[in-house]
């Protein structure tokens, strides 16, 4: 198996070094640079060509999400796992809708964090919190959804349409169509609304408070 090459950005150096001591035990992993302040991340990026961007969700100046959605601009086929120590729902789902494949609570076991990472690269969209386990991974594996289709199927909830939608994403449209297609396809539907309605039932995005099945 290919060593993953990782990124890791913290605002604290204990952390840091914590998590660098974390994943060089596992001999797939590879810690090719680290960054203690939002505004070194891109340039390092360019410097280091990670696969995966471990990355803290608060830190002073530029803060996490403003640097994910960055990274999600200039580098698309970067994964970012966002780190925080606040479990709250609200920046779980904004950290989500921004592009991250994942969002890890900082009180994860460490041997966890590994395989986290490797499953985010191969596009299982999850988050690691309290129980420490994947709350959508299950259901997104049996449904062969990639993260490509999640971001377009989460997407749709807005009511855009799929100009609106290849906007937002930085996509084609007809890129957008053609996904659409795929998804309909794997959960069973034939239009937008059953296709909403199907990923609330089954867990595979959040239901908003508002939705009345």
């Amino acid at each position: 198996m290919r060593r993953l090459k990782v990124l890791i950005v913290d605002d604290h150096r204990l952390m840091l070094d914590a998590i660098r001591a974390s994943l060089e035990r596992d001999e797939d992993m590879d810690v090719v640079g680290e960054a203690d302040s939002g505004e070194k991340v891109i340039p390092l990026v360019a410097q280091t060509g990670p696969d995966v961007v471990l990355l803290d969700v608060r830190m002073p100046g530029m803060d996490g999400l403003t640097v994910l959605e960055r990274l999600r601009e200039r580098y698309p086929s970067v994964t970012v796992v966002m780190l925080s120590g606040i479990d709250d729902p609200a920046l779980v789902r904004a950290a989500l809708e921004r592009g991250a494949a994942a969002f890890v609570l900082k009180h994860v076991d460490p041997r966890d964090l590994a395989s986290a990472l490797r499953q985010a690269v191969r596009g299982a969209m999850f988050c690691l919190l309290d129980a420490g386990l994947p709350v959508r991974q299950n259901a997104l594996e049996q449904v062969g959804l990639s993260k490509r289709e999640l971001s377009i199927l989460e997407a749709l909830q807005s009511g855009g349409s799929n100009q609106e939608i290849a906007q937002r994403l930085f996509l084609a449209e007809q890129t957008v169509k053609f996904h659409l297609t795929n998804i309909y396809r794997k959960l069973g539907v034939s239009t937008r609304t059953e296709a909403v309605h199907h990923a609330y039932a089954n867990g595979l995005v959040e239901r908003p408070l508002s939705y009345v099945a």
